[in-house]
């Protein structure tokens, strides 16, 4: 493909709701596609698995900003200054050495061992959360858990203080979905964003004089010792409280949307507990929270699987679209719960894979246990067409997920809309 070839456009509802049938049209035509986002931005993107697991780790394709020409600079770094200079340069938009030096602060803090030792004290959360819901009715499940539920979790494991946790505003996570400099959304979104940095100065600032052995006071006390700069450190701290929980919140709305598309799947997963570690990977393989990934770009003009990528062009590798690839998964469309091998990409791969991996699999082990658990016969409250997808360009989720749960399974399917056939 050339890069005079007209872009294939990855946004709109419709794609929004389902991209797969796109994604498959492009893994049969070829595994690099010139494509267009919704701020204008064109890039490279990466269908297949095989095309996708290879470029993940293709050392020369980096991640620093700084390796974007001009043509991706003028409209895909939305993020205006101060603030683009001061929040984005974390470990996403790093490359080694200096990418393994940040890393290196923030894995013990994900350890497996250590997160599946808090995974008690995460269970009672999530219990907590479902106990002041009547035995039936009806619910929003992202606002009475799925938005509450990883953020109470991040904090209880980054150590978040708890008159901190009360005061973020999930409206905040809302920065990291692009705003073009024209859009009549602009000035709400530059609000967000002074709003979070100074949060996240007002946090630096209350760790630094409290101290303490955990990750968000170990941070502060290496950017005290020289190993951090300010801007990396308010990097961190950013990706930590908008990455660390957003993405967990919208994987498990996916995953529920695909359980309540798959009823016979959800009674047996229900009655079956013990089966939840193979489900969830099922269901991350089957519909990724973390669609793309973000901006990967060669230092020079580069051949890739055939298609000439010019310097400082975007790259960006499908997720989602390498995860229903049937050359490596069989009958990939469908949901197996039993499948394994199951080496997905949902959370990436080589030396960007997602450091919270551990957490974010006890995570939803947990969330989706416990919601089968306490709110039986789930079912949908409103026709799926009518769910919203979120419109940000990486990611997959609903931001309302109305459901009913108890009583007859059946109810408003009989005679005049009554529950006769119960």
């Amino acid at each position: 493909m050339s890069p005079s070839s007209e872009p294939v456009e990855l946004y709109g509802p419709e794609y929004k709701r389902d991209p797969y049938p796109l994604y498959a049209e492009l893994r049969e035509r070829g595994p690099v596609h010139r494509v267009r986002f919704p701020s204008g931005v064109c890039a490279w993107l990466v269908t297949g698995y095989e095309a996708a697991h290879r470029a993940l780790t293709d050392p020369r394709l980096g991640k620093h900003h700084s390796r974007g020409n001009a043509a991706w600079r003028a409209r895909a770094s939305i993020m205006p200054e101060p603030q683009h200079s001061q929040l984005q340069v974390h470990l996403l938009h790093q490359d080694p050495p200096r990418h393994t030096a940040l890393r290196r602060l923030i894995t013990d803090a994900f350890a497996p061992q250590r997160v599946e030792a808090l995974r008690p004290r995460f269970q009672a959360m999530a219990d907590a959360l479902l106990d002041g819901l009547p035995d039936s009715g009806g619910a929003d499940l992202v606002e009475v858990f799925a938005a509450r539920f990883p953020f109470q979790v991040l904090a209880e494991v980054i150590g978040l203080p708890a008159e901190f946790a009360d005061h973020f505003d999930r409206d905040w996570g809302k920065v990291v979905q692009p705003v073009g400099p024209e859009d009549p959304g602009r000035p709400a979104y530059e609000a967000r964003l002074r709003g979070l940095q100074q949060y996240i100065a007002d946090l630096v600032r209350h760790k630094r004089a409290e101290g303490g052995e955990d990750l968000l006071s170990r941070l502060v006390a290496a950017r005290d010792a020289g190993q951090l700069g300010r801007e990396e450190l308010d990097s961190m701290v950013f990706q930590l409280l908008v990455a660390g929980q957003e993405p967990v919140t919208n994987q498990i709305t996916t995953a529920l949307v695909t359980l309540l598309r798959h009823p016979t799947q959800l009674k047996a997963l229900a009655s079956r507990p013990e089966r939840l570690p193979h489900a969830v990977e099922e269901l991350l393989r089957h519909d990724s929270a973390f669609e793309l990934t973000t901006w990967r770009f060669f230092a020079e003009d580069t051949e890739l699987y055939g298609t000439r990528i010019p310097a400082g062009d975007s790259v960006i590798v499908s997720l989602s679209a390498a995860n229903r690839d049937d050359r490596q998964f069989p009958e990939a469309d469908a949901l197996h719960f039993d499948r394994t091998p199951n080496p997905h990409l949902a959370f990436g791969h080589g030396i960007h894979f997602c450091p919270g991996a551990a957490l974010a699999r006890i995570e939803l082990q947990i969330a989706l246990g416990t919601l089968l658990r306490r709110l039986p016969e789930l079912r949908l409250a409103v026709p799926e067409e009518k769910l919203a997808w979120t419109p940000a360009v990486l990611a997959r989720g609903v931001g309302r997920l109305p459901v009913t749960y108890g009583g007859c399974p059946y109810a408003g399917s009989g005679a005049n809309g009554s529950d006769a056939a119960c």
